[in-house]
């Protein structure tokens, strides 16, 4: 009888495994014709159209993510990893979360409070504000597209804030709670918690922060960034993951694509100085995490990426030639290392300075190894991961010096804080604390300059548009064009802020100023006067134009065709 049972089983299993085969084959077939066929992937996309008799807004993105579609499902069921995924899920205590959580989103609050009231408008969220468009998927962002949708609840964008920073509050509040769980080996302490403040109020990622459509998806791409590294005690289950969390963090946001290999370095590092973990063991997971990094980067730049060598004037995101390689890079590293120690304030690189020293002294004192070995590579580790930090831009022919690209550098100093406090001196905590308290001040600060500077900048840009109003009434002059020269200067109280903390004025945008000639001067000239935008090269100071008014704020010159306004300071 009960051998029956056992015959009856089998040859269940054995039918349901020939299913899964014929659907394999059926789902590499489909895969093969449309990596490989990219007009079975238009077909596939135009009767998706003609079924619902609508064109697809992102007909360009759906033909990049159908293939991702496909062959994440083939990895998923090819591994088998439905049971590790379990497994490594059941073994984490997430009741554990809450306390910490609901701690660091308190602090993150308090943090950007003063942000959230300035409601600034932001950069990109001038001409987001007027058009309602995303356009993320021209980069590459085809996860924000949609998620986007679900947020603002329609195809159209409308300002929502405080939402999205509240939203961007809650995932960054619960990485650093996952970065202090993987980096502390499953233990977490109030300390160690607090210790990675710097992840989310680092004056780089409040630049992130106060977009304010932006926001969430920047720390959600940290966020994914951690993820693989709960499952790294299975090995399927973690390169599984960690291909499918590097390929999202690609389709959100590509600054933070130096995080990944950060967190492999610190905890390959963990494991041998404390000799936990044979060399080979070691070895074999740096060399499995670079494989994940290396297939999910690769498929991206080939069949995900929509190229584009010039991305608003500030960004050419292509790679340096094989020639080039490593001259440009270095250049790279080199500029971003000035640019960081250009905006950190003197205090900031004082207490930076002595969680540095911390951090060697515990690797030496903690280590297993020999003392001499582990300084040496403790000097290392610091430097390379350093560079990791600014993750791929540093091998593009023109990276991004924004802060907002500088992200990496917030996880980097949340690591080394971790480390620090974690079993370790009580002189150490203090260190690391008086680092983040002057973070956190530091973010009441900006967010005050941020109001103050949307003060004086809708202060001097009214007078503006009344001047234009007076000299220009009628609005329905087709050939009228405005060009600026110079822009609306800071605040004083930003400009006092500057002394101490050179990142102030990297942080807050001057209006109506020619870096930011395409979102501010759109949103406040062209969208109030009902004018032209000017995209003639001409220089219009070469036309000689006739002075037309001048004022203790402006200069306008103008023939009635083409208008020159030169902004004082």
């Amino acid at each position: 009888m009960f051998s029956g049972k056992i015959i009856q089983n089998q040859s269940n299993r054995n039918g349901i495994n020939r299913i899964w085969m014929v659907i394999l084959s059926i789902l590499g077939i489909m895969v093969c014709l449309v990596v490989l066929l990219p007009q079975v992937t238009q077909l596939i996309v135009r009767l998706v159209e003609q079924f619902i008799q609508k064109e697809l807004y992102w007909h360009q993105m759906w033909l990049k993510i159908l293939p991702l579609i496909a062959i994440t499902g083939i990895c998923f069921f090819l591994f088998n990893m439905k049971q590790e995924l379990k497994d490594c899920l059941f073994e984490i205590n997430f009741r554990s979360f809450l306390k910490p959580v609901l701690i660091l989103s308190g602090v993150y609050l308090l943090g950007t409070l003063t942000i959230m009231r300035a409601n600034f408008t932001y950069l990109d969220d001038c001409w987001r504000n007027v058009d309602g468009l995303r356009l993320w998927y021209k980069w590459s962002r085809y996860i924000v597209e949609f998620i986007s949708i679900v947020i603002h609840g329609d195809t159209k964008m409308t300002d929502i804030s405080p939402l999205p920073q509240l939203l961007s509050i809650i995932i960054l509040s619960v990485s650093s709670v996952l970065l202090v769980y993987v980096i502390s080996d499953r233990k977490l302490t109030i300390v160690r918690v607090l210790a990675s403040i710097p992840l989310g109020l680092a004056p780089f990622f409040l630049e992130c922060f106060s977009y304010k459509y932006d926001a969430p998806y920047m720390a959600l791409s940290i966020f994914v960034c951690i993820i693989p590294f709960l499952f790294v005690a299975r090995k399927k289950a973690f390169l599984f993951c960690s291909v499918i969390s590097v390929l999202s963090m690609c389709m959100i946001y590509q600054a933070a694509s130096g995080i990944y290999p950060l967190i492999v370095m610190i905890l390959s590092f963990q494991d041998w100085n404390s000799r936990k973990k044979p060399n080979k063991e070691i070895l074999s997971f740096m060399g499995m995490a670079a494989l994940a990094f290396c297939c999910a980067m690769l498929f991206f730049k080939i069949f995900l990426i929509i190229p584009q060598d010039d991305w608003g004037h500030y960004i050419v995101a292509t790679m340096l030639p094989l020639p080039d390689i490593l001259s440009g890079t270095l250049n790279n590293i080199k500029e971003y290392a000035i640019t960081i120690n250009h905006d950190l304030g003197a205090i900031w690189k004082i207490w930076i300075a002595f969680v540095l020293l911390f951090f060697i002294t515990k690797s030496i004192s903690k280590s297993a190894q020999k003392k001499w070995v582990a300084f040496i590579i403790s000097l290392l580790l610091i430097g390379i991961s350093f560079v990791l930090s600014y993750g791929l831009y540093a091998a593009l022919v023109k990276p991004l010096f924004a802060l907002r690209a500088f992200l990496g550098f917030g996880v980097f100093l949340s690591i080394l804080c971790i480390y620090v406090v974690s079993d370790y001196k009580k002189i150490a905590s203090v260190m690391v604390f008086a680092l983040n308290w002057c973070l956190l001040v530091f973010a009441f600060s900006y967010g005050n300059a941020l109001a103050d500077q949307a003060r004086y900048g809708e202060f001097r840009t009214g007078i503006l548009l009344h001047d234009l109003s007076a000299l220009y009434p009628d609005r329905s002059e087709k050939d009228f064009q405005i060009q600026l020269e110079n822009s609306i200067d800071y605040a004083p109280s930003v400009k006092n802020i500057s002394k101490h903390y050179p990142v102030i004025e990297r942080l807050v945008p001057r209006r109506l100023g020619a870096e930011i000639y395409r979102d501010d001067f759109y949103y406040w000239v062209y969208n109030n006067f009902e004018i032209k935008l000017h995209n003639d090269p001409v220089d219009f100071n070469t036309l000689d134009l006739p002075v037309v008014l001048d004022s203790y704020y402006h200069t306008i010159k103008s023939n009635g065709t083409y208008c020159l306004v030169i902004l004082k300071h």
